[in-house]
């Protein structure tokens, strides 16, 4: 017999492989300072690489998604342990499985798939001395359809449980500073800004792992 409607309750579960394809949409669809990115960057396959497969592919123990109950991810947060392994990680693992798609510039960006694809190559931009007491990092997105409904709160004391059992004192990520709505959902959870030198056009915020 098939479930009925009312037990298809969404639930926060550990990333599967399977779930690829659905977290490669959920970061097209919010990309672009929370919303869709697909007209900034054509190329689908893109800001995926950057921002959500690496961590599934180098640190699938600190992936979760948001399963809506039927079996599909319409959120995800994901995580490395450890930001100076990652960037290693990423410079020798990751980067030769895309230089062939995205190979390095040689010239000045002109659009933003150009700005991204030399973020790409960049991966040592993670490593900032300010960042040093806040080694893990993370990203999360849901579908806007999704948001408002305590999901997304859900999905992060998941993460930062899965970080602190792992001894991990405290995380923190770099969100685009224009991104109103993503920094009130993160005050709300008890980040704090983290003074950096030169942040560009991100703001970086941390908290302790623990409750």
């Amino acid at each position: 017999m098939s479930p009925s409607s009312k037990d298809l309750r969404p639930a926060v579960r550990p990333y599967r492989p399977a779930d690829r394809e659905a977290v490669a949409d959920i970061c097209v669809r919010t990309a672009h300072n929370g919303g869709d990115s697909r007209a900034l960057y054509p190329d689908l396959r893109l800001m995926p690489s950057l921002f959500a497969e690496p961590y599934c592919h180098f640190d699938p123990d600190l992936a979760f998604v948001l399963d809506d109950g039927r079996g599909r991810a319409v959120g995800y947060v994901v995580a490395t342990a450890d930001t100076d392994r990652f960037v290693t990680q990423f410079r020798r693992e990751w980067i030769p499985r895309l230089a062939g798609r995205y190979p390095a510039p040689t010239v000045a960006p002109r659009t933003p798939t150009e700005e991204m694809i030399g973020l790409l190559h960049r991966p040592e931009r993670m490593l900032l001395p300010e960042l040093i007491a806040y080694p893990a990092h993370l990203h999360t997105d849901l579908l806007p359809s999704w948001q408002g409904r305590g999901h997304g709160r859900r999905l992060m004391r998941t993460l930062l449980d899965a970080l602190h059992g792992q001894g991990v004192p405290a995380v923190h990520l770099g969100m685009v500073t224009a991104n109103t709505g993503a920094r009130a959902f993160y005050d709300r959870l008890g980040f704090h800004v983290i003074p950096v030198a030169d942040p560009g056009p991100l703001t970086y915020l941390g908290r302790v792992t623990t409750p």
